[in-house]
């Protein structure tokens, strides 16, 4: 342990004060469990260790100096002779930094084994993924890694570690009642949020996940060989991501776990070309569904970034293909992901021809309606060495108008009332091309268009 510094003092009172002290070295934790939460920098801490205490008055002194632990979140209690052992009080000595103690009254002498918990803020997790299409591109190798980091000022050795998944709803940030000159006091100027404790719906939301995570059943922690998994549940709302066996996370350090590695997920591959929306390139779409039929829906998948890679070769080589960032993905929801722009996908549209036609004019001979009609050519190339879907979008600027097609495409599909969708099949190292007259009505033509659309 690096900064914690616990000890063990017999304490005898004089006259209301600190007589004689005799300072006892306490003993290394025996365990340490970290529940971290992502979506508050906040992290549960427990820790076990075996006290030896005297007979009659003892003072457990805890300093949390260099550390980000808030000091009005410490607990202390007994996990055997809880009759004989008296917890009276956590008092903070006046103008003492960093300092506090516990006053015990033990029955009886030796060794008593006590839980100490509190909330700290540093460390923190995020979830990063990495995706491998096969050649063909119908499926994809998922593998999800959870990366841990501890800046909380504090190192934890063999600690489990434990991850939440849910929104936590708290007045206070961790952060700013970790660095007050003295507890109960104000934040340090530079803290952005009002100094408050827990008011006492925050303390019991914080309290029912405690409880929550407890009742979830814990992962193994001996030796074991493989990459190591988490165990996931569910708990209300939230979702504890519990990693198997225990980890030694330093102060200032990061370490990656590995989550899943699901093999053969069905995937999607959808090539869009929109150019009000993205410009003159095409943009790569990768999907699929986060359930069983997928391989997955167990658990929600926490937000992250998604690198995709392809295999290239009967050696594995890989070839970067993109990569994306999304949101939480609940159970049984579809997930579509933007891959970028590319260039092996080429869509160029070409205005042909471009007139104006039937002409309305009112009593005063002044045209008040008229027809604009285009022509253009739609050029798709596939140079890739596998089949490709594109998906080409035309949206118009007005709701009145008709369409005709002609040349190698399918029948259009009208997306909604200014928006048409063109759905097209390349095959490997290919070009389609096509034709369609897009006639829109102005002014009282409008009227003969809702008229002979009827």
């Amino acid at each position: 342990m690096k900064c914690l510094f616990v000890s063990l003092l017999v304490l005898s009172v004089v006259s209301g004060a600190y007589g004689k002290v005799d300072l006892v070295t306490l003993p290394a934790r025996d365990t340490v469990q970290l529940t971290i939460y992502n979506s508050a920098d906040m992290t549960l801490a427990r820790e076990s260790r075996a006290l030896t205490l005297k007979e009659g008055e003892n003072a457990l002194q805890f300093s949390w100096e260099n550390t980000l632990i808030d000091p009005t979140s410490l607990e202390m209690a007994p996990r055997s002779d809880a009759g004989g052992i008296d917890i009276a009080e956590l008092v903070y000595p006046p103008r003492v930094k960093n300092l506090g103690v516990w006053n015990v009254r033990s029955a009886a002498g030796g060794k008593v084994p006590v839980e100490i918990s509190y909330l700290t803020s540093g460390l923190s997790w995020r979830a990063f993924y990495m995706g491998t299409l096969t050649h063909d591109e119908k499926t994809m190798r998922l593998q999800a890694y959870v990366r841990v980091t501890n800046k909380s000022g504090e190192d934890y050795e063999n600690a489990q570690v434990r991850l939440i998944v849910g929104k936590v709803h708290l007045l206070d940030e961790i952060a700013a009642l970790a660095r007050r000159e003295y507890p109960y006091g104000r934040p340090e100027r530079g803290v952005t949020v009002e100094a408050m404790h827990f008011d006492g719906d925050a303390k019991k939301e914080i309290r029912r996940m405690d409880r929550l995570a407890l009742a979830a059943p814990a992962a193994p922690t001996a030796a074991f060989e493989g990459p190591k998994q988490i165990v996931k549940e569910g708990l209300s709302e939230y979702f504890l991501y519990t990693i198997e066996g225990t980890e030694t996370i330093p102060n200032g350090w990061s370490k990656r776990l590995l989550s899943f590695d699901i093999d053969a997920v069905p995937v999607v591959n959808l090539y869009k070309f929109e150019h009000e929306r993205y410009g003159a390139s095409v943009v790569r779409f990768l999907s699929f569904k986060n359930d069983q039929e997928h391989k997955l829906g167990k658990t929600p998948i926490p937000g992250g970034t998604l690198k995709v890679y392809r295999a290239a070769d009967a050696q594995e080589h890989l070839s970067y293909t993109g990569q994306s960032s999304f949101k939480y993905i609940p159970v049984d929801e579809d997930v579509e992901l933007s891959l970028g722009h590319v260039s092996d996908i080429v869509v160029e549209p070409k205005l042909m021809e471009y007139r104006t036609d039937n002409y309305r004019f009112d009593p005063r001979r002044n045209i008040s309606g008229w027809d604009e009609i285009q022509v253009l050519e739609v050029t798709a190339k596939n140079t890739r060495d596998i089949p490709v879907k594109v998906e080409i979008r035309r949206n118009f600027p007005t709701t009145y108008w008709t369409l005709q097609r002609s040349g190698q495409v399918e029948e259009f599909e009208k997306v909604d009332q200014d928006t048409v969708k063109f759905s097209l099949l390349l095959q490997p190292r290919s070009e389609r091309r096509f034709q369609y007259t897009l006639t829109t009505y102005n002014g009282v033509r409008t009227e003969d268009w809702t008229r002979l659309s009827q």
